[in-house]
């Protein structure tokens, strides 16, 4: 690429330094910060977006696959959900009492969710998350609980990860982890407790798809030790299908967890199950003044009628799998395989760089990341795929990836990423899938 046409970050650099100021790490979210993002290379404030098009603080423009973290399902600014949001905020947002949308919201929920039979809201998927663990404790009487995947950063969950700064011991000691697509991991935790299980909370897939029946061998050990199965829909719900991945995988848990997409960016989640557990949420305390906040609950409202009337759901698919053989493609055309491969649902999938020759995984991907936002892609750690992309935006990703990872191939073998790289290399947060 000819330097004289790289893009520029003064903005963003400046801004950066301001945010600091007043804000750990110049962001409210770890996957949106300078850790994520390899500084000085990279654009790390966003001004505005429409549809799938975002312009960052040097008015930089990018074809952005992150989509809010996965929860701008539609794009930005979407003429139908502005729309209601608008009409509702002229009456108001948030009240002194219950708003007839809560109930709407949730008959439409229980209508397209087969575990759905009453439902509470929240605000983000942490709340949800940590509501149903809450609940399932209650329902059992057992404390202890089984993560497999990303749950939010409550102590009950984030105790078990790497970044536990600031957890009990005793909380840590109530958490055990276990393997995707490895049963044995989660007998193993359910032997080592002793009955004391409380929950199994999982994503029902990530970065591979459930194999040997995993999912329904979950929910069978589950049942056979009085344990609640949770099925954490966070990103997987109305994205792999408007019922979930429980309906897409036809295994129903006892309870789940949605938010990101639902609203198209507006904040909002919920936890969503069996009538006889949920209804144990008027005995423990779950209550927030916002969980009933009106305009959000419009956006959901119109987000999935948009998604029913429009097959927001197929689009995605089809764009999906369109990236995924492509770049498939691309690798195999290469030769390699040995470090680069393509993982995940079509809707959610997954560029996997790993360590060559003498460098870092961190290293190559720093890298990737400063070349593709030369080339005008917003990208993070998978293709976060919304309805506003088009075949057109598929191929010009795939265009750039033609020219980058041959380019991260030339670097491995002449051993000169100190020459091509010009930025601050990325940091780990912590690795759950």
């Amino acid at each position: 690429m000819n330097n004289s046409a790289r893009k520029q970050f003064l903005q963003s650099n400046l801004w950066l330094e301001r945010a600091e100021k007043t804000i750990p790490l110049g962001s409210q979210t770890f996957s949106k910060s300078r850790i994520a993002y390899p500084n000085n290379v990279s654009p790390l404030f966003i001004k505005r977006g429409q549809g799938c098009q975002v312009w960052d603080a040097d008015d930089n423009q990018y074809t952005d696959f992150v989509s809010g973290l996965l929860s701008v399902s539609l794009g930005y600014c979407n003429k139908a959900v502005d729309e209601a949001v608008i009409k509702q905020i002229k009456s108001g947002v948030t009240f002194s009492l219950p708003h007839q949308l809560e109930m709407e919201v949730a008959e439409k929920l229980v209508e397209l969710i087969p575990c759905a039979e009453m439902v509470r809201f929240g605000k983000n998927g942490s709340d949800a998350t940590s509501a149903a663990i809450r609940l399932a404790r209650a329902f059992t009487g057992k404390e202890h609980v089984a993560v497999c995947g990303y749950h939010g950063w409550q102590d009950w969950y984030i105790g078990s990860t790497s970044r536990d700064l600031g957890v009990p011991a005793a909380t840590k000691a109530l958490t055990h982890p276990f393997s995707y697509n490895d049963i044995a991991s989660l007998k193993q935790v359910f032997s080592d407790n002793n009955e004391k299980i409380a929950a199994v909370i999982l994503e029902p897939m990530n970065t591979q798809f459930p194999e040997n029946n995993f999912l329904q061998q979950v929910k069978d050990l589950c049942h056979q030790h009085g344990a609640v199965l949770i099925f954490d829909e966070t990103i997987t719900g109305f994205r792999y299908h408007m019922g979930g991945a429980q309906t897409l995988f036809g295994v129903t848990p006892d309870l789940a967890t949605f938010g990101k997409g639902m609203a198209n960016g507006y904040p909002i989640s919920a936890v969503v199950g069996r009538k006889d557990i949920m209804s144990l949420m008027a005995d423990i305390f779950f209550s927030g003044t916002f969980a009933g906040e009106t305009l959000s609950l419009a956006a959901t409202q119109a987000t999935l009628d948009f998604m029913l009337e429009n097959n927001v759901v197929e689009h995605l698919t089809t764009m999906g799998d369109k990236l995924k053989t492509g770049l498939s493609e691309i690798i195999n055309d290469m030769q390699a395989q040995q470090w680069l491969s393509v993982s995940g649902h079509a809707v959610w999938s997954f560029l996997n760089i790993a360590a060559h020759g003498k460098y870092s995984a961190i290293k190559l991907k720093s890298l990737f990341l400063q070349e593709m936002a030369q080339r005008g892609f917003l990208l993070g750690g998978g293709h976060n795929l919304n309805y506003a992309h088009k075949s057109s935006d598929i191929d010009a990703l795939l265009t750039a990836y033609q020219d980058v990872l041959p380019l991260l191939a030339e670097t491995i073998k002449n051993e000169d990423f100190s020459m091509k790289f010009k930025g601050e290399l990325l940091e780990p947060v912590f690795k759950v899938r």
